[in-house]
């Protein structure tokens, strides 16, 4: 029986870039880009594509390289997607909100041949430039809706692409194996590592998409989440998949989501609590009505129950779901029980705030102790780290076998990310392994905490971190965000919290302010660390 060998009748490389073609081919005419006033079919969008990796090859790349692109959520970077690996290169979606000096390391890092960039970004990527020892061929990107900027290169994208061939015979690649991007994680200690996603897993994990959203034919998806950020979970190539229409948004804000909901029909986005937040406590001026359920899948810390309330509210569905840069975006999610139905709205979103089981196309995944790798009791009490492994976990990161095996040691891929197991069998997060505030010997989990400010109607977002205690070791101290026109004292929150959970979980100190969060939506803890040992006690 196992005599028999592979040929091409019966395998082929699996890869995210033939979804594009199959899209074309059923679906010529449907809309697939949707970008103020362009719109292009599944026809022209690959189409572009070809002439995109067919231009880049004419330029003199070679497979095997690298390509950065410096760009927000526009068509071009979408474009990027497929064009990049159908010249048999590497992409590489830089994040647009990064100093130059990352921006130089990077493009060093990775050895890219070509930067795209965006006119907006111009400022960042010419410093990165002059600072970088290698010297990319640069294309810019002129969107006419970019703030300011200036042309870098010799040629802007629609004039390159004009150099391309529209019949150019792109392949796939010969081992789906091979790298498709590199994804560069925030680096807040040190350099940033860059991320290795092969073929095989970025396909996986683009279908992967499709069956835990369940989604249908011919979604409309609102890029909210950005598509640097694990290639925008791989969405990019899961919406060829289903024949979509990619609605692309510059910048996004409350105002532009309920727009694109109402005028677009879009009825899928993905993004950070933090977006939710502020759909939430939009002003009135920007929310609009519309007709359809509109589905949303949410990750980063766990969506506090009354968010989702509120959500579901609205016209929202919110499905939650759980990954990591090294796991091509989401991995694990909240699989929704029907028996689930029955339950109030309250125990429904208490369900649905937890991380969840595996995706179907991820081996496994478990709650561990981190020393011996022996999973914790399903319980729902005892603290173990997260970890997982299986096709849609990263090749490993580049350049760094270091900590590429002190990643996968035990042959599991350590998450950092500490939670419980529920006699379910469903992972719920409690914290980073470095947010854990240690108080007498006790662990207090930030994210619980913060699940209680948030149900408070004043707190629009909330962040809790350790502030050193001559006594007690640590003790929670609590930095506040508070929702447009409310106002609350931070003795008031803090017996609010008191009411609510264990007193010695019950932040000591409440401070208000504007909170920082990551270009992907998450809260920067570092910073707030060092401001909470200032906090007077």
């Amino acid at each position: 029986m196992n005599d028999l060998g592979r040929n091409a009748a019966n395998y082929a490389a699996l890869t995210p870039i033939t979804l594009l073609r199959k899209a074309a081919a059923v679906y010529p005419d449907h809309p697939a880009v949707v970008y103020g006033g362009i719109r292009r079919s599944w026809a022209e969008t690959a189409t572009r594509c070809r002439k995109l990796a067919s231009a880049l090859r004419k330029a003199g790349f070679k497979a095997g390289g690298t390509v950065s692109v410096l760009a927000t959520n526009t068509p071009e970077l979408y474009e990027a997607h497929f064009g990049v690996p159908m010249a048999g290169g590497v992409l590489n979606a830089i994040n647009c909100r990064l100093d130059a000096k990352t921006v130089a390391y990077i493009l060093d890092h990775c050895e890219a041949r070509f930067l795209i960039t965006d006119r907006e970004f111009s400022d960042t990527a010419k410093a990165a430039l002059e600072m970088a020892d290698g010297g990319p061929v640069v294309i810019d990107i002129d969107d006419p809706a970019a703030d300011g900027g200036e042309l870098l290169g010799d040629l802007d994208y629609e004039a390159f692409l004009e150099t391309g061939d529209a019949d150019f015979p792109w392949a796939v690649p010969e081992d789906e194996w091979d790298a498709i991007s590199v994804n560069y994680t925030s680096g807040t200690t040190g350099n940033p590592k860059g991320v290795l996603y092969h073929h095989r897993g970025a396909f996986m994990n683009a279908i992967g998409n499709t069956l835990e959203w369940d989604m249908g034919r011919h979604p409309v998806y609102l890029w909210t989440l950005p598509m640097f950020h694990c290639n925008g979970w791989c969405f990019p190539w899961t919406i060829a998949a289903k024949a979509g229409t990619n609605v692309c948004c510059r910048k996004v804000s409350a105002k532009a989501i309920y727009d694109a909901i109402a005028d677009e029909g879009v009825d899928h986005l993905c993004g950070a609590p933090i977006v939710l937040g502020f759909m939430i406590h939009a002003d009135e001026t920007e929310v609009r009505e519309f007709p359809h359920r509109c589905r949303v899948m949410t990750a980063a810390s766990p969506p506090p129950a009354s968010v989702l309330q509120e959500m579901a509210a609205r016209g929202f569905d919110v499905t939650h779901v759980y990954g990591l840069t090294e796991v091509y975006g989401p991995a694990i999610a909240c699989a929704w029980n029907r028996e689930w139905d029955a339950l109030d709205a309250e125990e429904q979103a208490r369900l649905k705030s937890r991380q969840g089981v595996a995706y179907l196309l991820q081996e496994d995944a478990m709650v561990a102790d981190p020393e011996t790798l022996e999973p914790v009791p399903r319980d729902g009490k005892t603290l173990g780290e997260v970890f997982m492994r299986g096709n849609i976990t990263m090749k490993g990161y580049l350049k760094n076998p270091e900590a590429t095996a002190e990643a996968f040691a035990g042959g599991w891929f350590h998450t950092g990310d500490l939670g419980v197991m529920h006699p379910d069998g469903y992972i719920e997060l409690k914290d980073r392994s470095k947010d854990i505030i240690i108080s007498g010997g006790e662990n207090i989990s930030s994210i619980e905490v913060e699940n209680v400010l948030m149900a408070h109607p004043a707190v629009a977002v909330a962040a809790v971190v350790a502030k050193p205690h001559e006594k007690w070791g640590e003790t929670p101290c609590a930095f506040v965000e508070l929702a447009r026109g409310q106002t609350v004292t931070g003795e008031d929150l803090i017996a609010w919290c008191r009411e609510r959970m264990a007193h010695y979980k019950a932040p000591k100190h409440v401070v208000f302010q504007t909170i920082e969060r990551t270009s992907t939506g998450k809260i920067q803890k570092g910073p707030l660390r060092d401001l909470a040992k200032t906090v007077s006690s």
